[in-house]
């Protein structure tokens, strides 16, 4: 006789406006993402995630430990480590170790990589005006970032190794 499967509770399933909300959402962030992407790719030879690199850098004083930099992305500290290697050779970035500890990996950004940052924002900006915010009703926006802090929220608590720095 077979063993016989736990059964499994019946999901809560969307309904039709949450399930076309929900593929919005989806389809909405995965183009938005991909444009702001090819739009500083195109223009600046350089991508979203090291756009975003040098902006956490910037808003540290030009430098953060790895793991910090790693989790305020919320990317795995592979592929961070992976995209500092290549701005390393682009001479954006450097890597160090600590002041502190002597332990830690510390990237620090370079004049070279300030510039870039001080000439890309722009771009940024206008690609995420043009392509969000000016589409949104203020209002709507606001909910927007409401929902989605909430959403941060909820799975950093689940997962407190993840919290954002």
């Amino acid at each position: 006789m077979a063993a016989r499967l736990p059964l499994r509770p019946e999901p809560r399933w969307l309904d039709e406006d949450q399930q076309v909300a929900w593929r919005g959402l989806v389809l909405g962030t995965t183009l938005l993402l991909d444009r702001l992407d090819d739009d500083l790719r195109r223009n600046h030879g350089v991508s979203l995630v090291e756009y975003e690199i040098l902006v956490r850098l910037s808003e540290r004083d030009g430098q953060m430990r790895m793991a910090q930099l790693a989790q305020s992305l919320a990317h795995s500290r592979s592929r961070v480590t992976h995209t500092i290697k290549r701005m390393e050779a682009a001479g954006l970035v450097t890597r160090t170790s600590s002041a502190d500890d002597g332990r830690g990996v510390v990237a620090v950004m370079t004049e070279r990589g300030r510039e870039l940052l001080e000439n890309v924002a722009p771009t940024h900006v206008n690609g995420v005006r043009d392509h969000i915010v000016d589409l949104a009703d203020p209002d709507d926006f606001d909910a927007l970032g409401r929902v989605m802090n909430t959403v941060a929220d909820h799975l950093i608590a689940a997962h407190p190794e993840m919290e954002i720095r």
